[in-house]
This record gives C-alpha cells, structure tokens and sequence, in this order.
C-alpha cells in the first residue's frame, strides 16, 4: 500500500475542504510548495495534488506552482483538477507529473478520454468520486447520472491505469473509510483502485490492509495529516511494512 500526501491547492494556498464544498475550506498553509516538501522530507514516496482552482473553473490555475513542486519534490506526483484537454494533460506529463487523475472527461467524453489514454498509455487514470454511489462530476458539484458499475467497463476499455475512489461524503470530515464501497470496487475491476475520502488514523489504514489483496494500491490522506490524527511517519512505515510481508 502507497500512502499519498495530499497538497490541494485553491488560491495558492494548501487546503482541504469539506466534503469537497468550496465554502468549507480550512487552510493549512500559505504554501503549497512547502507543505510538499515537508512531506518529502518525511519520506513521502509519492505527492497527491489537487489543483482545486481548476476543478472549479475547468481549466488549469496552478501551472506554474504543480511544475516547481515536481522539479523540487525529486518523487513521482500525481495530479488531478482542471485537466480537461488533450494538450493540458501533455503539458503537466511534460512538466514533471507522473501520472494524471482524471475527473469530469471520463463521465461526459468518453471519447476525449480514450485519447487522453491513447496518447499517454499508463500515465491516465480516473477518479470516481461519489455520494451513496452516485458519482459527481465538474468538482464534485455536478450530479454525473452514473454510478460506478455503469463507468466501469468504459473506462476500463479506453485504457485507465488506474482509479482513485473518493466517498465524497467522508471527505475531510475524518469519518473512516468506505470499506464496503471500496471491496465492491476491488472486485469489480483489474485496476489498481486508490482509496480516498475518511483516511483518519492508523486504523483506517489498518482496516483497508485486506483489500491490498483484492487490487488496492494505496490511500490518499490530507486532513488527518495535517490536524495530527493520523501521525505520517507512522503511517509511512506501516504502509511499507504491508508491502514488504
């Protein structure tokens, strides 16, 4: 299991909403920039980033900021928010980002999607972000009319790497995982599936160690982190020790 960092960005700042509202915004740092190097520091193996600004507007706000945090990071980031075109996801891969999460374009253009795929094998993947299944697109503000087992078998077709399910209403609120949700996911797919959205402590991570056998990758966590509940080092070593057993 990966445990990921999360920096999300909304006006070059390092937040975390709640339950992904825009009005629920506690800041956790002036910048971003840092608040990524200090998990690096930390031993961090991989950076989660979420341009926010841009999953709002639709278009790309942070650049610039994403760019220098992967020259400085020296670990792969992963980045999701705004990506909404073929020539944007080019850039980031270009400016360090080693692979993209992909939102809105996987629900409403399938065929966009499938040549972002195309265009970048392996580095593409997508994030199911739901509310009781039902998944949410356009930062999470737009009802998407899908659930998971409907998007599945396109996305799987059109050459995913990866998914990142997010349980929008755990999100920021530090109310544990979706286990559930995710072992349905695990066992409907071949991808590797991330796990978002009510990481709080050391038993979370604990409680999603089974599905590592079922195609879990790994576990994003922002808020815990942050606030303390979840100790990062503790974390990171316990994450490592899974996958050294």
């Amino acid at each position: 299991m990966i445990l990921f960092p999360a920096v999300d960005i909304k006006d070059g700042r390092c937040v975390r909403l709640e339950q992904g509202r825009a009005d629920a915004v506690t800041v956790f740092g002036e910048d971003p920039a840092a608040s990524a190097m200090h998990w690096v520091a930390l031993g961090a193996e991989w950076l989660h980033i979420v341009d926010l600004d841009g999953a709002f507007s639709g278009q790309p706000r942070n650049a610039d900021l994403v760019g220098r945090i992967c020259a400085e990071a020296k670990v792969p980031v992963q980045l999701g928010g705004g990506v909404r075109d073929l020539a944007t996801a080019k850039a980031y891969i270009q400016a360090g980002v080693s692979r993209l999460i992909i939102g809105t374009i996987a629900l409403e253009q399938p065929e966009l999607f499938a040549e972002l795929c195309a265009a970048l094998p392996g580095k593409v993947g997508v994030s199911l972000d739901a509310v009781d299944g039902q998944l949410k697109s356009r930062g999470w503000v737009t009802d998407a009319g899908m659930r998971v087992a409907d998007v599945l078998p396109r996305i799987e077709a059109a050459g995913a790497a990866f998914i990142i399910y997010t349980d929008i209403a755990r999100d920021g609120m530090q109310s544990g995982v979706n286990i559930p949700a995710l072992t349905s996911l695990c066992e409907a797919t071949s991808l590797p599936v991330v796990a978002a959205g009510g990481v709080t402590n050391l038993q979370d991570l604990k409680n999603l160690a089974p599905l590592c056998a079922k195609g879990l990758q790994g576990a994003i966590t922002g808020r815990a982190i942050y606030a303390g509940t979840l100790n990062f080092i503790d974390g990171l070593s316990y994450t490592k020790e899974l996958r050294a057993a």
